[in-house]
């Protein structure tokens, strides 16, 4: 290597090296991480209990694994406003329990994991303002309700690579088919 590439390669990773960390900087990463964590194990323990019948929300006869529907109930006798009855056409549909309850493991997963933080904070929050829409007007307020925040917390855990602190974020976006595919990330 000649002086001259030697000094570009030194003057470039010194310019673009990463500021050291500040505390409130770390607090923070490890705060997004804790909420991460906390919102996978939502997501995964409403996908164990409609699966189970582990007897929280769902007694084991009404368990999926038991011929239990996770989605006729709620939107049969849940669903209320403008959307009521395309929920209620689709309430019990297999099509739709599989969905939903493929939907519920693998967010909580990837939250869980720190892996593909796009991908499950994208469906996380489609998940929510359907599950929203089913609930219009909300009890409480006029249009604001849980299910729009954990939409937006769902975005914000992707846009600060929530998965890289705490979680495997940093392996998973290091290979090869997540490279090439970065909506995977």
């Amino acid at each position: 290597m000649d002086t001259m590439t030697a000094t570009i390669e030194r003057t470039t990773a010194t310019t673009i090296a990463p500021a050291a960390e500040t505390p409130r900087e770390r607090a923070a990463r490890f705060v997004w991480a804790g909420t991460r964590i906390a919102l996978g194990w939502i997501f995964l323990w409403a996908f164990l209990d409609k699966a189970f019948g582990l007897g929280h929300e769902t007694e084991a006869k009404n368990a999926w694994i038991n011929g239990g529907s996770p989605t006729k109930g709620f939107l049969t006798f849940g669903a209320t406003g403008p959307f009521k009855d395309i929920y209620q056409d689709i309430a019990g549909a297999t099509w739709a329990d599989w969905l939903f309850m493929a939907g519920l493991a693998g967010i909580g997963v990837a939250l869980l994991l720190g892996i593909g933080m796009r991908l499950a904070a994208t469906t996380g929050a489609l998940l929510m303002v359907l599950m929203w829409t089913a609930v219009l007007p909300p009890e409480n307020n006029l249009f604001m309700d849980d299910h729009l925040i954990y939409a937006a917390v769902l975005a914000g855990l992707a846009l600060v690579g929530a998965g890289n602190t705490l979680g495997l974020g940093g392996v998973w976006a290091n290979l090869p088919v997540v490279r090439k595919y970065t909506w995977l990330k």
